[in-house]
């Protein structure tokens, strides 16, 4: 970890406080989960890890504005975010966090290009020549320079998912959110995916990835356990 990220340590990025989460069934309602506090700092790479079950998808969902928590505060880049619109939601989404989740969500109508271009369309501020030049570039960091016009069915999975990781990376996020980002791929794939974000995170970009492969865990600076709606555990490390 360098010295401007043990710097940025200091500064939180999101500060979640007595977060719960419940979900109606028929008559009653699913504590989900309880009373959840948790700060996430910029240039952290942290690590929610759980069994099925265990909330960390609903928690992801909730920091990542998918979804909303039934109460508590949400502080995000400083900003109250608990009382936003859906529509101030959706422009915060959109514009600060990149999503990268276990099954692409490539369209498979448009070429490379095109997708990791999605973002910036939604957007609405790019034009065409400028946001193909922007996927260009992203495409290259991943690892996936001449593929730009290439079908998403004629790439592997581990490309697919390269291709994912350029698309969240596009609108320069300030979080990067990853749900179970190698859990459709083989290890050596795996390795070479968390590689990628690795590098990333040592370039100061805020990453919580959702995961319960253990060996995931050497890549975070931070780990989190959690269980049946509550965090059990947490560790740290100073990687790097």
């Amino acid at each position: 970890m360098t010295e401007k990220q043990l710097n940025n340590l200091q500064s939180p990025l999101i500060d979640l406080k007595d977060i719960n989460k419940y979900f109606p069934m028929g008559n009653s309602k699913l504590h989900v989960l309880k009373n959840l506090n948790l700060t996430i700092h910029r240039g952290e790479f942290l690590m929610i890890m759980g069994k099925s079950g265990s909330g960390k998808t609903t928690l992801m969902n909730i920091i990542g504005f998918l979804d909303q928590a039934t109460d508590g505060d949400y502080i995000f880049d400083d900003e109250e975010a608990s009382t936003l619109s859906e529509n101030q939601k959706s422009e915060l989404r959109n514009k600060h966090i990149g999503f990268i989740f276990q099954q692409f969500f490539l369209i498979q109508s448009l070429n490379v290009s095109q997708n990791v271009e999605l973002p910036m369309v939604y957007e609405g501020k790019k034009k065409e020549p400028l946001r193909r030049e922007i996927a260009k570039e992203y495409l290259h960091l991943v690892g996936l320079e001449g593929k730009e016009y290439s079908k998403t069915t004629e790439l592997s999975g581990g490309q697919q998912q390269r291709v994912a990781i350029a698309r969240a990376l596009v609108n320069e996020p300030l979080l990067i959110m990853a749900d179970e980002p190698t859990g459709a791929l083989d290890s050596e794939t795996s390795r070479d995916i968390m590689e990628i974000l690795a590098q990333l995170n040592d370039e100061g970009k805020t990453i919580v990835m959702v995961t319960h492969d253990p060996d995931m865990r050497k890549y975070a600076s931070r780990v989190v356990y959690m269980k049946d709606g509550l965090f059990l555990d947490e560790e740290a490390f100073l990687n790097g």
